[in-house]
């Protein structure tokens, strides 16, 4: 046996390897009867094989979604979506009969009857009498 394996030999051969004539335009490529039907069947194993990966990755999914709700439960916490579903709720509830934007609410302690009565009578005792008068009124 010579210095080659004999895959290298058959390229040795003379003549050149036998995809010169093809390479160079000379022999044309034979038109494969089945060539509809194999790219068919390929274009069908694409889309299997597409059907599996969404098959697998929707039963991920699921898993991951039931981890979650043992997690809510678990913990007592609620779904994000619902917990933004409450707050745009609560928010329209503020909001439903206003044109305008809320008003604000009087701290407890500001603005009592009691406060004001006091306040009206400290300004009447330093208000001349004729004004005094007229605002009794």
């Amino acid at each position: 046996m010579g210095r080659y394996p004999e895959c290298c030999l058959a390229a040795k051969k003379p003549g050149g390897p036998p995809d010169v004539g093809k390479m160079l335009g000379g022999e044309k490529e034979e038109e494969d009867p089945d060539a509809a039907q194999k790219e068919e069947e390929r274009q069908e194993a694409l889309r299997q094989q597409e059907e599996e990966r969404k098959d697998k990755y929707g039963k991920m999914e699921a898993e991951r979604e039931r981890m979650r709700q043992g997690i809510r439960d678990k913990y007592g916490l609620k779904k994000r979506e619902e917990v933004e579903a409450e707050a745009a709720a609560a928010q329209e509830e503020a909001v439903a009969g206003s044109l305008t934007r809320p008003k604000k609410t009087v701290p407890a302690g500001c603005g009592d009857e009691e406060e004001e009565e006091s306040i009206m009578d400290t300004v009447m005792k330093y208000l001349p009498g004729p004004l005094q008068d007229m605002l009794k009124k």
